[in-house]
């Protein structure tokens, strides 16, 4: 190889060394709430009637169970934190009537840690955990999305049945830690 040749290797090769790449670095700031939101789609209340026996010696009809409701929810946990719960109640307690609530496993358009139904509960005026095991989720919004709640009512106690007439019961969900 001739001395040229030579110096024009070097020359390239330096020069190749002096135009090489860098890198740099930049600081984003991220910051992600600590989110709790739960509602019941769609809204409007619910009317479940009994329905007087035809026949001497029939008990009463129970009112066809409802499947209308659904339970949406967003959920961002602390970092380490507990997940959440949803638990349900109701305002007074018929006497001679269970009003039971079940929510089903979720379904629709959500993702991340989405609850776990628990069994069908008999609602009182104490909160029952209906779904347990909410981490970081979102269920989508509206019906067909979350969890679909089945809310039936069953005679209990025959002697305790007396009439009653437009009876409000007031049903309350609570998202909780």
């Amino acid at each position: 190889m001739n001395y040229s040749k030579l110096v024009f290797f070097v020359s390239f090769m330096i020069s190749a060394n002096l135009y090489s790449q860098t890198t740099g670095n930049r600081t984003v700031a991220v910051t992600l709430p600590i989110v709790t939101l739960m509602d019941i789609k769609p809204s409007g209340v619910i009317t479940m009637n009994f329905t007087a026996p035809t026949e001497a010696g029939n008990p009463i009809v129970a009112p066809a169970v409802n499947t209308t409701k659904w339970i949406n929810y967003t959920s961002a946990i602390a970092l380490g934190g507990l997940t959440r719960k949803i638990t349900a109640s109701i305002n007074q307690v018929i006497p001679g009537i269970d009003i039971k609530i079940q929510a089903a496993t979720a379904s629709g358009s959500g993702g991340g840690t989405l609850g776990t139904p628990s069994a069908q509960v008999t609602l009182n005026t104490t909160s029952q955990t209906i779904i347990s095991g909410i981490g970081g989720a979102y269920t989508g919004n509206g019906a067909n999305n979350g969890h679909r709640l089945t809310i039936s009512l069953s005679a209990n106690t025959y002697s305790n049945l007396s009439e009653r007439a437009n009876t409000p019961v007031i049903i309350t969900y609570t998202i909780t830690e």
